[in-house]
């Protein structure tokens, strides 16, 4: 949980998730959600999300992301250890 009460969730999402527009549909969900965070490729080809929110709107982000796009194909989100301090609001995409 987060100073606010909020919850608090990072995903590594896993497939073919790099360069079909993964991180602008993330962002735009999250937005429409009111979620705080980011979102981020990696080197290995994952996608990384950190968010903070409702615990509701959390679990909602977590099933979209697990559909993905509909130009991506995802193999997995793994749930991962959230980092500490601020997110920003409202949520961003990350180089």
């Amino acid at each position: 949980m987060t100073d606010h009460g909020e919850a608090r969730a990072r995903f590594r999402i896993q497939g073919r998730v790099q360069g079909v527009g993964f991180r602008w549909w993330a962002a735009r969900h999250a937005r429409a959600l009111a979620l705080a965070g980011t979102v981020q490729n990696e080197r290995d080809g994952s996608v990384e999300v950190e968010v903070a929110g409702p615990p509701w709107e959390l679990a909602r982000f977590r099933e979209l992301l697990a559909e993905g796009p509909p130009t991506a194909s995802v193999d997995r989100v793994e749930e991962l250890e959230p980092t500490r301090g601020r997110l920003p609001t409202p949520f961003s995409i990350r180089a």
